[in-house]
């Protein structure tokens, strides 16, 4: 069974229980920022986004059922209020909770059913890494805060810091990294695209510096379009990771171009650092 698959199977079992990211990590014998990766991968949503869905799904059928009061519902489904409920319920469905209850049924509603994992275990291709320590680094570069729901915005952002990159100095390695730290259970993390420095000075304006610890990584291959990564990654989290023996830690995760890498098309190659212990 996949990781996302289990972590289906613990989402649904527990819906109508506290549920944290962390608490489905340590169910699932995986880290935080493992789990969040992993899953949008393969679902293409956040983790605890698919929860909040599922359960205001749940409450819009009790109340298409009658349920009579909707405080109870709200309550159950992990809401302190009626109207905090009403507004999660509403950006949702684009409906109120008592309209679902007046008219009966959730047809018309954008319901999120458990979700689906195919198996990718007998894909095709070799996903082997190759084990490399390295650090601790230095990287400088443009930092911002980004979505796993918004990753077109992650283009925009390395056209941006290439406009900088010439005033960078001391660089130790000529090719750009992206940095990735601080996943949330909503998908949110801070991504740096920057540059290997051999020493951080003062950066220019609009920069920072930030320090990677040394770790030892998994160092992944991805061939083809930047755009289709993510089935990259989702081979690497239900083929390679249950079979290696290895564990995912909370360090930062690097990504690198290959010096045959052509910005312009997104060809040519990028290599996925993952922290293992």
């Amino acid at each position: 069974m996949s990781l996302a698959a289990k972590t289906i199977w613990m989402i649904e079992r527990n819906l109508g229980n506290e549920l944290s990211l962390s608490e489905i990590a340590d169910g699932c014998g995986v880290s935080k920022f493992h789990m969040a990766r992993a899953f949008e991968a393969r679902v293409g949503m956040p983790v605890m986004q698919y929860v909040r869905a599922r359960r205001l799904s749940n409450a819009a059928e009790r109340l298409a059922e009658g349920a009579a009061d909707i405080l109870s519902v709200a309550l159950d489904t992990g809401y302190a209020s009626h109207e905090a409920f009403s507004r999660a319920f509403k950006a949702q469905f684009d409906c109120t909770p008592e309209a679902v209850r007046r008219h009966g049924t959730t047809e018309n509603l954008s319901m999120m059913k458990p979700a689906s994992i195919p198996n990718t275990a007998s894909a095709n291709g070799s996903i082997e890494p190759r084990i490399e320590k390295q650090g601790p680094l230095t990287v400088v570069g443009l930092s911002r805060q980004q979505s796993l729901a918004n990753m077109q915005a992650i283009p925009g952002q390395w056209q941006q810091f290439m406009t900088m990159y010439e005033d960078i100095d001391n660089k130790a390695e000529p090719i750009p990294v992206s940095v990735t730290t601080g996943m949330d259970g909503d998908g949110n993390f801070s991504y740096l695209t920057g540059v290997i420095v051999s020493s951080a000075g003062s950066p220019p304006k609009g920069l920072v510096a930030v320090s990677v610890p040394a770790q030892t990584y998994a160092v992944f291959t991805h061939i083809g379009h930047v755009s289709e990564i993510a089935r990259t990654y989702a081979a690497i989290w239900d083929r390679w990771v249950p079979q290696s023996g290895k564990v995912v830690s909370d360090g930062p995760w690097l990504e690198k171009h290959l010096p045959t890498f052509n910005p312009r098309t997104g060809l040519g190659g990028i290599e996925i650092w993952i922290p293992v212990t």
